[in-house]
C-alpha cells in the first residue's frame, strides 16, 4: 500500500488549496478514503471521509461547510478541496484507505498572512 499527498502549502486566512492523494497497491475502488491531520502534539484528526463509490462522505464539524472530499476511481486518487480556511487549518494532511494500516507521508498545510 502506497500513499503519496500533495498540494500542500503556505496560504493567506480564506484562501484556498485543493490537496490530492495518489494510492496504490491495493483496490482502490473498493475503499473508503479518508483524510486526516495532525499538529505538533495532538493526536490525528479525522477530517473528511468518502465511501468507495463516493456516494457518501462525512466531515468533522470544524470543516463542515468549507472542505469537499471526492474521489476518481480511474485514477486511484483522493481530493480534499479547502475553501475558507482560517489559521486553525494548519496541519499535516494525510490519507488513509480504512482498511490498511499504512499512512503516507503527509502535505503541510499553513494557513497564515
Amino acid at each position: 500500500v502506497q500513499l503519496v499527498e500533495s498540494g500542500g502549502g503556505l496560504v493567506q486566512p480564506g484562501g484556498s488549496l485543493r490537496l490530492s492523494c495518489a494510492a496504490s497497491g491495493f483496490l482502490f475502488s473498493a475503499s473508503y478514503m479518508s483524510w486526516f491531520r495532525q499538529t505538533p502534539g495532538k493526536e490525528r484528526e479525522l477530517v473528511a471521509g468518502i465511501s468507495n463509490s463516493g456516494s457518501t462522505t462525512n466531515y468533522a464539524d470544524s470543516v463542515q461547510g468549507r472542505f469537499t472530499i471526492s474521489r476518481d476511481n480511474g485514477k486511484n486518487t483522493v481530493y480534499l478541496q479547502m475553501n475558507s480556511l482560517k489559521p486553525e487549518d494548519t496541519a499535516v494532511y494525510y490519507c488513509k484507505a480504512r482498511s490498511y494500516r499504512s499512512w503516507g507521508q503527509g502535505t503541510q498545510v499553513t494557513v497564515s498572512s
